[in-house]
């Protein structure tokens, strides 16, 4: 029961990771995966691969360039959506091995989907907020935070799972806090 536990922690960790940077979870995962500090199973092993660890590494590399560039930020967000939930389901599923697959995929859609387009909405409102104060020119600071907290996340789900989850709530609930202090200040 325990290991079932971690299980879903890591992937909803690595899923709410996928809302800051879609590839970052997959990339963290792949090289995990392949230098054999963890075992996917069955339908997930690809991650694993060389193809694929190449694939996400490319694609880590354009997606946080990407990020940087005004105003292609917010642009990005809108095609981030829906794939930070697709991603999310993805990944929370590729840590469930041993389960019925109807339950699997109905948990990794509900929770790994939920918590990455929880955390993609709390991103575009941030980066939102960010171009509305400073006409974009904070939006790489909120892009830097982002990537950092991905990369954290990521790695923190791999290896310390539950520390993982209590630093995505504290980033989270940061980030919460920081769009409602901003929509205070456009009220006043």
């Amino acid at each position: 029961m325990a290991e079932i536990i971690i299980s879903l922690i890591i992937g909803i960790s690595l899923s709410a990771a996928s809302g800051f940077r879609i590839f970052v979870p997959f990339l963290v995962l792949s090289i995990c995966s392949f230098s054999g500090w963890i075992d996917l199973g069955g339908s997930a092993e690809w991650i694993g691969s060389m193809p694929a660890l190449i694939a996400f590494s490319v694609a880590t590399v354009v997606e946080i360039g990407a990020y940087y560039i005004p105003w292609i930020d917010n642009m990005l967000d809108v095609i981030s959506l829906p794939l930070s939930l697709v991603a999310g389901a993805l990944l929370t599923s590729s840590m469930i091995v041993e389960f019925n697959p109807l339950l699997k995929w109905t948990l990794a859609i509900i929770l790994g989907g939920g918590a990455a387009l929880n955390t993609q909405l709390l991103s575009i409102k941030a980066r939102a907020l960010s171009s509305v104060f400073t006409t974009g020119l904070g939006n790489p600071i909120v892009s830097t935070i982002e990537s950092v907290a991905s990369t954290v996340i990521s790695f923190m789900a791999i290896f310390l799972p539950v520390l993982a989850l209590i630093v995505l709530i504290f980033i989270i609930y940061w980030f919460y806090r920081m769009i409602q202090k901003a929509r205070l200040i456009l009220k006043s």
